[in-house]
């Protein structure tokens, strides 16, 4: 049976009825609390993500540009210590060529198309440097080197060399550690290296080169000397 118009609803209905309410009420409030919760916090990831992707780009970037960036080695002149094929980490921070040290550097010569050469520093500005092409021996300052690194005694490009020549400022001279397989300072084509042209110093092995003389040794990957 309904009630009435004037009729009132029993007081323990009534009281039932209103506690089921604020029950309802309560958990749709938290309901409603808990998917906001969800939402801040989808947002606070997503925002550590991209502060960590661009933290990484930030950081790709400054190694690059500052610290090393990676080059391949083109050619034999290098041999043995780079081969033909072999990439290679080199860095520009801070540095300051010096003796022994392999560079990588552009040629002003039309003849390389713009390519980067790796060679070694032989003299630096300042440094006498002469050869004896029937010895192969190479002098700095009148002093023989000692260059266990080369492959094969210097012999090559004995007529367009012509020394003693001292190494003018804000220059270097390089040669290939494979000598009579190499264009380098001995050459006119290369001549004294402007050190303005020179893009770093190589430090290490990243991928061993493959050819098909040379095949790829994972073993040779590490620092160079």
């Amino acid at each position: 049976m309904g009630m009435g118009k004037n009729e009132r609803p029993d007081p323990d209905i009534q009281e039932d009825w209103d506690m089921m309410l604020k029950i309802n009420g309560e958990k749709t409030d938290k309901s409603e609390d808990e998917h906001e919760q969800d939402e801040n916090k989808t947002r606070m990831e997503l925002y550590d993500w991209l502060q960590c992707i661009v933290a990484a780009v930030v950081f790709g970037i400054f190694v690059f540009v500052f610290i090393g960036r990676t080059i391949g080695v083109d050619g034999a002149s290098m041999m043995d210590t780079l081969h033909d094929g072999d990439r290679v980490i080199m860095s520009n921070l801070f540095y300051t060529p010096d003796n022994g040290d392999i560079v990588v550097f552009l040629s002003p010569s039309a003849a390389f198309e713009g390519k980067p050469l790796v060679k070694r520093v032989i003299a630096v500005a300042g440094q006498s440097i002469d050869i004896n092409f029937e010895t192969g021996d190479v002098y700095v300052n009148g002093e023989v080197m000692y260059e266990p690194y080369i492959r094969e005694r210097t012999s090559y490009n004995r007529h367009r060399f012509h020394g003693p020549v001292m190494v003018p400022e804000g220059h270097v001279f390089v040669m290939g550690d494979n000598r009579n397989s190499s264009t380098d300072s001995r050459d006119p084509l290369v001549g004294m290296v402007d050190m303005r042209y020179i893009l770093g110093r190589v430090h290490l092995i990243a991928i061993p080169g493959e050819d098909g003389i040379n095949p790829r040794s994972w073993g040779r990957i590490g620092l160079v000397s």
